[in-house]
């Protein structure tokens, strides 16, 4: 179900030392949600979550896969409670009329509250955003005022990785390994839950979701 890292990963000295946890999927049932996560959604719809065996899988055999529909549909790992720490996933954004994106969650206080990183391959870019109340707005980028995060390829068909390290009100955002942005804001400063996300139609593939807290 999960597997501890055998590596102690160093982030950097603002954040300081964190053991990572990874979580690949691939023991668990297939054809049902993760067990130990809150498979739901941001707003109306409804979302599908479930472990499927996928021959792309980056650790095979399985994949979390979103193929329902839903204004945003987020699965959230219950048994975690990080303030300060990262979370990194990769994802394979696979067909969608309306959109066609995947995401990381943090500091999750329940599914109507949270910071979201997202990218989207319909729309060609990568934004940061806060959830509060159901309602999605997006962050400014320190440095700049006003935009909508960052022009971004993202490959449909193709396996992407998501990263977000966060300490105090500070937030960097990687994509494929690249450093993109960061991003300040003190709406959620408290612990929370990590988890993924997805918008409207998404069919999105998920794997070796890897977070880890400030020790």
């Amino acid at each position: 179900m999960k597997t501890l890292s055998l590596t102690t990963m160093a982030m950097t000295m603002a954040t300081g030392l964190a053991i990572a946890e990874t979580v690949n999927f691939d023991d668990m049932k297939t054809g049902a949600p993760p067990p130990g996560w809150t498979a739901t959604q941001t707003g109306s719809g409804s979302a599908k979550w479930a472990v499927e065996k996928d021959d792309s899988a980056p650790s095979k055999p399985n994949v979390l896969k979103q193929s329902g529909q839903a204004t945003f549909p987020v699965c959230i790992k219950d048994d975690t409670s990080l303030k300060d720490g990262f979370v990194e996933v990769k994802f394979k954004p696979v067909s969608g009329k309306e959109d066609r994106a995947g995401g990381v969650i943090w500091r999750t206080r329940d599914a109507n509250n949270y910071y979201i990183f997202r990218a989207n391959a319909a729309e060609g870019n990568a934004v940061l955003y806060k959830t509060v109340n159901g309602k999605r707005t997006p962050l400014d980028i320190v440095g700049r005022t006003g935009g909508y995060g960052v022009k971004e390829t993202v490959a449909s068909g193709q396996w992407h990785t998501l990263r977000v390290e966060f300490a105090g009100n500070r937030f960097k955002a990687y994509f494929d390994g690249k450093h993109l942005f960061d991003v300040e804001d003190t709406t959620f400063t408290g612990v929370g839950k990590v988890g993924v996300w997805t918008k409207a139609d998404s069919v999105t593939l998920f794997d070796d979701f890897v977070f880890g807290g400030k020790q």
